[in-house]
Order: C-alpha cells, then sequence, then structure tokens
C-alpha cells in the first residue's frame, strides 16, 4: 500500500484536489462520519428540517452542471472527434488538447464531491430509509475513485466515456429531483422512479460493454489493462447492486399486489 502511496503522479500538473490523497480522504472521512453516527446524533432531539428550497435550487444546479458537462464532453468527443472512439487515451504533457482535458476531469471530480451533499441533506431532513449501502457505496467509490484516476493513470482518456455517460444519466436524475419537490403527484408516480433505476443499469452495462470492447477488441490500445479490469469489475457490481434495487422495488412489490389481488 505504502509503494502505490508513493509512486509519482501521472500528471505532473494535478488538478485542484489531486494533488495529495488528503483532501479526498479527509472529505470522504468527514462524510462517512457525519451520514453514519455524526449527524444522527445531532439530529436525536432536532425536528426535521425544512430543506424545499435548499434542495430546489441545488437540484436545478446538478441539472444545469451536469447537462452542461455532458454537452461539453459529447462536443469533443462527436462533433470534434478529437479522440479515437476505439481506444481513448489520456493526451500526453504538451498536447493542444491537454488543458481541456484537465478542466473536464477537474469538473468531474468537483461535482462527484458535490454529490455528497445527497446524503447530508437525507440526514438533516431525517430520511434515514434512504441511506442505503448502495446509495454510500456509489457516492464514495465514483469521489475516491476519480481521484485515484488521476493519481496513477492522468486525467481525461478512458475515463471520458464514464463521465459522458453518467453526466447524462445525472441530469435526468436530478432533473426527476427537481419536479419531484416542485410537484408531489411526479414524487407519487412508480413510472419515472422506475425508469430512471433502468437508465442507471443501461449506464452500467454500456461501460461494461465498452470496457470489454477496448480491451478484447482493441489489441493495441494504450488504456492500462488495469484500469479496463477495474471497469469491468465495477460495471458488474453496480449492476448487482442496482439491478437487486430494481427487483426488491419495483418487481416485487409489483407481484405482490397481484397476489393479494388474486387471493
Amino acid at each position: 500500500m505504502l509503494r502505490y502511496l508513493r509512486l509519482p503522479q501521472a500528471d505532473p500538473n494535478p488538478i485542484p484536489l489531486a494533488g495529495s490523497p488528503w483532501p479526498i480522504t479527509l472529505i470522504l472521512i468527514a462524510y462517512l462520519l457525519f451520514v453514519l453516527k455524526l449527524g444522527k446524533i445531532y439530529m436525536k432531539n432536532r425536528k426535521p428540517y425544512d430543506l424545499k428550497t435548499v434542495l430546489k435550487v441545488y437540484n436545478l444546479f446538478q441539472v444545469l452542471y451536469n447537462g452542461l458537462y455532458f454537452g461539453t464532453v459529447f462536443y469533443y468527443l462527436f462533433i470534434e472527434g478529437i479522440c479515437n472512439l476505439h481506444c481513448i487515451v489520456s493526451f500526453p504533457d504538451g498536447h493542444e488538447r491537454k488543458q481541456t482535458e484537465r478542466v473536464l476531469h477537474a469538473a468531474y471530480l468537483l461535482n462527484k464531491i458535490l454529490d455528497l451533499m445527497d446524503t447530508v441533506f437525507f440526514v438533516l431532513r431525517k430520511s434515514y430509509k434512504q441511506i442505503t449501502f448502495l446509495h454510500i457505496y456509489h457516492h464514495v467509490f465514483m469521489s475516491f475513485g476519480s481521484y485515484a484516476l488521476t493519481r496513477y493513470y492522468g486525467t481525461g482518456g478512458h475515463f471520458n466515456v464514464v463521465g459522458l455517460l453518467n453526466s447524462l444519466v445525472h441530469t435526468v436524475m436530478y432533473f426527476y429531483y427537481f419536479l419531484s419537490s416542485e410537484y408531489p403527484g411526479v414524487r407519487a408516480n412508480i413510472w419515472w422512479k422506475k425508469y430512471i433505476t433502468l437508465t442507471q443499469l443501461c449506464q452500467f452495462l454500456m461501460l461494461l460493454s465498452y470496457a470489454i470492447y477496448v480491451r478484447f477488441f482493441s489489441p493495441n490500445c494504450g488504456v492500462p489493462r488495469g484500469i479496463l479490469y477495474l471497469n469491468m469489475l465495477q460495471g458488474v457490481v453496480f449492476i448487482y447492486l442496482f439491478g437487486k434495487f430494481y427487483v426488491h422495488n419495483y418487481l416485487r412489490p409489483a407481484k405482490a399486489q397481484i397476489n393479494t389481488k388474486q387471493s
């Protein structure tokens, strides 16, 4: 472990929050302490906070942030075509697009840290049932993974596909959150929630398939195999976790209703 910590930065000009493991590590430790222990102690004898206005602003900001990020990455990848989509490698230092790559990666890392506020809001509203293993694991992995990638591999590269799909899904997801906070009927409609989860599953299936394609059908690709295998592993893990969530929340309740009617 210490040997990996002593490895030099993959990018000699690290993006903000990625020059050292301490910023992201301390942020995640504070996050876990608050959402798993300290936050609940703080809220024990308090009423849930009314965060309707805060959540409205936060969700709308996330829609705009993720939508702009998706549009920018889509433009560079598919309109300008600055990368070979069969094998997207990190640009070397000095490349004319290197700074653009760094800015986009920094923007994504910052947004993953901002995403942690989802759980903080759950605690402050005493919505503890929404603080699941899947929820916390997903937030922690995406935050630390975004840092670790730039620390040991560099910015951009294969990671662009993750950012592209993830920002699209988050644009839709936070738009749903915004609408549900404004219109309670939207929140009660299971149609929205079910298809958002299906969209997330499609995202992970596409990322898994793309990693498999690059690894086995682009033999001369310079993307490290370790990155691709990690992509595959996490694709399988997230498909399992989100698939389990989908079955538990949307398939079993419907089956139970059918059985109740028949009896």
